[in-house]
């Protein structure tokens, strides 16, 4: 993925991208930190957060999870297609409640979805598989994560 100046989005401000950038690594520093690292007074970090946020930049702020505290150590990769292609593409509407599903992203290629989720135990997955296939009427392919060497890193701005 290029990373030259042809490929930023020319609509936010140097500025901006570094409070975005310093927020994606740490979303509960506070506009007293943020201005000390860019520079900007608290008064004017506060605007700018809160026009970053109307303007639907910063869609807003979450906690990082540690899942295998909360017994949910084993991450998987789920590729899905449907069985009868003719019928309407319409399984992230029928998987939306299923909890277990933490992302779902429409991809290129042979599947037509790829679903990251997060389960307690192998057996825990093969549950959720029957529960994907029956409620989207797809089939699937697995891959399971070993280990994560990194992840929700900021973005490259």
């Amino acid at each position: 993925m290029p990373t030259g100046e042809g490929s930023r989005v020319s609509s936010v401000e140097d500025l901006d991208r570094k409070i975005v950038q310093l927020l994606a690594s740490d979303g509960r520093m506070s506009f007293t930190d943020l201005g000390k690292a860019t520079g900007l007074s608290t008064s004017a970090v506060h605007q700018r957060v809160k026009r970053l946020e109307q303007r639907g930049i910063i869609l807003g702020y979450a906690a990082t999870i540690d899942h295998s505290a909360l017994d949910l150590p084993l991450t998987a990769l789920i590729s899905i297609r449907p069985i009868d292609p003719s019928q309407p593409d319409d399984s992230p509407e029928r998987l939306r409640d299923v909890r277990e599903i933490e992302s779902c992203y429409s991809v290129a290629g042979d599947s037509s979805y790829v679903l990251i989720v997060r389960v307690a135990t192998p057996g825990a997955l093969e549950e959720l598989l029957a529960v994907i296939r029956a409620r989207a009427n797809v089939s699937t392919t697995t891959t399971i994560v070993l280990s994560t060497p990194y992840e929700r890193r900021p973005p490259a701005l």
